[in-house]
């Protein structure tokens, strides 16, 4: 496996651009399932997971072709294969192939899906939201199998709010008889990205950007072209970086009011940054602040940017607090930088850190996406070289980090597996 090799030290500075959503091309992809035809989809980011679930789009009889950041998706031959093991278990977003597969051809095989390495992340939301639709689900041997036609609109009420049921919901609906509704519905931009997506293809959904969905359902959709939204999680990174480094960095493309949670908190903790039309521009250097963060659904503090936010707080004068709200399992990340220095203690949901101000280079191991980040974030600040194993993580939803890091002075090198 590749690793990376970061040597601590370097003041960030320059600019750096914001790639397309990981979280929002996704279920955009998987809703070309639901009309035949040939779409155009802009500022896709060249990230591990597009790849892999363009493969998997392809046992299904879908075409796709990349050109730099543009991808055109040919789906006028798809067709309800079983969706395996071999590529769904890389990835947990693979299940949003169900919906489409269900509400175009009255039935679905998924295998259950896999992705990052950190505790129980159940789809029952996901199960239980296309039988409310009037589909039969049953586990078979590890695979979903789902059939239902037509699919009757109702109302679906959510008990806690989830992104991924959600957009399989919503694409389940749009061709559902009858109407839709779906309460306590994410509130996301990505998922608000995907309804427009499928309005644009003829559907008809109301209330999006609110946590009620109203859906009526169509006969039947077309294709559509659409250009995808920017990561506001790779955007919040980058400006965890530049506060860290004392840098002064402008983050290009990102849009602050998808970010307006992670800027309050960077506020709160002392970071200096300028909103500049599509720019953010950080000048770090400050002395930081401790914190007490929940992470709650959008427009909460995002769980995505609760590892990169708990390095930044080693480096606070004080005690900080993060409450993980949403996966209480995902501090995996916690005894790797305690490996570097760090003082942080796990306590049910709840990491207490303690600012150290100092940090030092270690091998570490990343488990997941967002811990990979933080690592990495540590390891620009650290003294003496930090190398970080198994960033086959990071590649999955972070283009090029090292070299747009290396592009702003950061001292980051990939090292090639032998």
């Amino acid at each position: 496996m590749d690793s990376l090799r970061v040597e601590g030290g370097a003041r960030l500075a320059g600019t750096v651009d914001i790639s397309g959503s990981k979280n929002a091309v996704l279920p955009m992809l998987c809703a070309t399932i639901l009309a035949p035809g040939e779409y155009t989809l802009g500022n896709v980011p060249l990230l591990r997971d597009v790849t892999t679930l363009s493969s998997l789009l392809r046992t299904l009889g879908i075409r796709t072709h990349r050109e730099g950041h543009t991808l055109r998706v040919d789906s006028t031959g798809v067709v309800p294969n079983e969706a395996h093991y071999d590529l769904v278990r890389t990835m947990r977003a693979s299940v949003y192939v169900l919906g489409p597969l269900l509400a175009r051809f009255g039935h679905a095989r998924v295998s259950l899906p896999g992705g990052c390495a950190w505790g129980p992340r159940p789809i029952d939301l996901h199960l239980k939201a296309m039988e409310a639709l009037g589909a039969a689900v049953r586990l078979d041997h590890g695979t979903i199998d789902a059939s239902g036609a037509p699919l009757i609109g109702t109302r679906i009420d959510f008990p806690i709010s989830s992104v991924g049921a959600t957009g399989n919901a919503v694409m389940a609906a749009v061709l559902a008889e009858g109407k839709t509704v779906l309460g306590n519905a994410a509130r996301e931009p990505e998922i608000s990205s995907l309804c427009e997506f499928l309005v644009a293809m003829g559907a008809r959904i109301d209330g999006i950007g609110s946590g009620v969905l109203e859906i009526e359902g169509v006969a039947e959709l077309h294709p559509a072209d659409a250009v995808v939204i920017p990561d506001r999680i790779e955007a919040g990174t980058y400006l965890v970086a530049a506060a860290l480094t004392g840098g002064d960095v402008t983050v290009r493309g990102a849009r602050s009011d998808h970010l307006e949670a992670t800027l309050a908190a960077l506020r709160s903790a002392g970071v200096e940054f300028e909103e500049r039309g599509g720019e953010i521009v950080v000048r770090g250097g400050g002395e930081i602040s401790p914190l007490r963060v929940e992470t709650e659904p959008y427009p909460g503090f995002p769980t995505d940017m609760q590892a990169q936010l708990m390095t930044l707080l080693l480096f606070g004068r004080g005690k900080s607090e993060i409450v993980e709200n949403i996966f209480p399992d995902r501090f995996k990340h916690v005894p790797e930088l305690n490996r570097m220095g760090g003082s942080i203690r796990v306590e049910g949901k709840s990491a207490f850190i303690r600012g150290v101000g100092a940090l030092t280079g270690a091998p570490v191991m990343a488990s997941d996406l967002r811990a990979s980040a933080a690592l990495v974030l540590a390891g620009l600040i650290a003294s003496g070289t930090t190398r970080i194993s198994r960033v086959y993580h990071i590649d999955r939803g972070y283009e090029r980090i090292e070299e747009k890091l290396a592009g702003l002075g950061g001292r980051i090198w990939r090292v090639r597996r032998s």
